[in-house]
């Protein structure tokens, strides 16, 4: 199986930055896309950002100016840089991944789509 961790969410002020950062572990054969979504409360989810393995990227037009996904594909990881932050961005954001997992000492793989448990970003006015 494949997990997703989150970190990096917390507090910050109208304008001001931070960086969150999704690492994918367990039996994992190949990730293909990696990807940010949010959730506002009373919202339902919305892309945020992807990330391909070729290094296809494709960002939400709401925060393109602002957010910059990236990834590390040997470690795993991908981030997102969020600058100038507002209000609107406060939600709940969450990491997705899809791709192959190894299911038997073979080399036989399935494959997976998870999602992380989440981490909150609470922007302040």
């Amino acid at each position: 199986q494949v997990q997703l961790v989150e970190s990096g969410g917390g507090l910050v002020q109208s304008g001001g930055s931070l960086s969150l950062s999704c690492v994918a572990s367990g039996s994992i054969s190949s990730i293909q896309t990696m990807a940010w979504y949010r959730q506002a409360p009373g919202s339902t989810r919305e892309l945020v950002a992807t990330i391909t393995s070729g290094g296809n990227i494709n960002v939400a037009n709401s925060v393109k100016d602002r957010f910059t996904i990236s990834r590390n594909s040997a470690k795993n990881m991908i981030y997102l840089q969020m600058n100038n932050l507002k209000p609107a961005d406060t939600a709940v954001y969450y990491c997705n991944a899809d791709g192959k997992f190894i299911i038997n000492v073979e080399g036989a793989y399935k494959s997976f789509e998870v999602w992380g448990q989440g981490t909150l970003v609470t922007v302040s006015s």
